[in-house]
């Protein structure tokens, strides 16, 4: 017989009882679909992750002041005051020609910020004109501030989106207008261009203002908490390697001591997070995969049922000429039938599921691998169960089967 024959016979078995057919695919249905779907948000949520971190700026290194501990956090941010403001300049004109294009000094803390009768607390970060080359952010109005204002510690400020929404509600024109940060007048020269989430929070719900201002008139100090760099495309290795020498030269560290100071990569928590969510998406594919084993197991429990129903018809067939090998496979390629269409059924069930989770901006994606996976796991679930089955079918007696009621 040829192949065509026996999926004649197959989708004529599996027509004669559909209500049985379908409930039968319906593991393999359930199963293929939550392993796609799965796989979709687990890939979904990395594309998220990764996008959130890349947004927070390309190519961009962090140094913080102490050592050890969890280098991908804000561990002893500020707890040694062991970075100047002088090695903000020797990092761009030492490394300028090799690997960094540019570099910025920062510090940071909260505070309330008053304009008329709108009160809001936010985080107050004092950098340089260089803050927004590394971070990769435009100006939605106005200007940033800049070199002059910077040395003169000049009381101006930008403010992020979720800042002026929030003390001009009313959608005047901050540009020109006198906050309050702390007791402090500062004038708005600028307003940011929208950025949205980042990996740490909303990345809009900032001020942004020259660090000396921040640093001494605001915070009362005078040393910066942390150095902001970008690096040269394709070389962020390159610029951490010769951050840490230059850094090391000039703190005079002994070549047996630790750093003391810590350089986060943008790329090492790109890294990360993709590792975690693998991680993540594997665990839930083999999670949902047990309902396809569940449904191999309905499949070859079906199929023995129905070499019972059907033995009179399986004598039949062998006295008419037909081997164990077209017993075989006939019920061979029925239970194969059954489990590809239960993954067809699934693959349609998991990209409508997609869908509605996209519309409530769940991140979530259909990956054709995934889809191509599922339906070559239910085609290999077909086989394995209908294996036992089909083997039953093919060895059963003629004249037994003849005369069986």
């Amino acid at each position: 017989m040829s192949p065509m024959e026996f999926l004649k016979l197959a989708l004529f078995a599996i027509t004669r009882n559909k209500m049985r057919a379908f409930l039968t695919m319906l593991g393999i249905i359930v199963g293929v679909g939550a392993v796609i779907a799965m796989i979709g948000i687990g890939e979904g949520s990395k594309r998220a992750s990764i996008a959130l971190i890349q947004n927070m700026g390309s190519n961009m290194l962090t140094i913080f002041p102490g050592s050890g501990g969890n280098r991908f956090g804000p561990m002893a941010m500020g707890s040694a005051d062991i970075l100047l403001e002088s090695d903000v300049p020797l990092i761009q004109q030492e490394l300028a020609q090799s690997s960094v294009v540019a570099a910025a000094a920062q510090v940071s803390t909260t505070r309330p910020v008053v304009f008329q009768n709108s009160n809001y607390v936010t985080q107050i970060q004092g950098t340089s004109p260089e803050f927004l080359q590394i971070r990769g952010w435009d100006m939605e109005s106005g200007r940033f501030f800049t070199d002059a204002e910077v040395r003169g510690m000049a009381k101006v400020c930008v403010l992020g989106q979720t800042v002026k929404d929030n003390l001009f509600p009313n959608g005047d024109d901050p540009v020109g207008q006198t906050v309050r940060i702390g007791a402090l007048p500062f004038q708005v020269v600028g307003v940011l261009e929208k950025k949205g989430a980042g990996m740490f929070g909303d990345q809009d719900d900032l001020i942004v203002a020259p660090y000396t201002s921040v640093m001494r008139k605001i915070m009362g100090r005078d040393k910066i908490q942390r150095i902001m760099v970008s690096a040269q495309e394709g070389k962020a290795e390159l610029a951490e390697a010769e951050v840490t020498a230059l850094l090391r030269q000039r703190m005079k560290v002994a070549p047996k001591d630790d750093n003391p100071f810590m350089i986060r990569k943008q790329d090492d928590i790109v890294q990360m997070q993709t590792q975690q969510a693998g991680i993540l998406t594997a665990l839930l594919a083999v999670a949902a995969s047990i309902s396809l084993v569940v449904g191999g197991i309905g499949i070859s429990n079906i199929m023995l049922v129905s070499v019972t129903e059907r033995t009179r018809e399986i004598g039949v067939r062998r006295a008419l000429g037909a081997t164990q090998r077209n017993i075989l496979w006939q019920f061979l390629v029925e239970a194969v039938v059954l489990a590809f269409f239960g993954g067809l059924i699934g693959v349609g069930f998991a990209m409508t599921a997609i869908g509605i989770l996209q519309k409530f901006q769940v991140p979530a994606v259909t990956e054709t691998w995934a889809v191509v996976l599922g339906l070559g796991f239910s085609g290999v679930v077909g086989v394995v169960a209908g294996f036992l089955p089909a083997l039953k079918a093919a060895n059963l007696d003629v004249i037994d089967a003849l005369r069986y009621e």
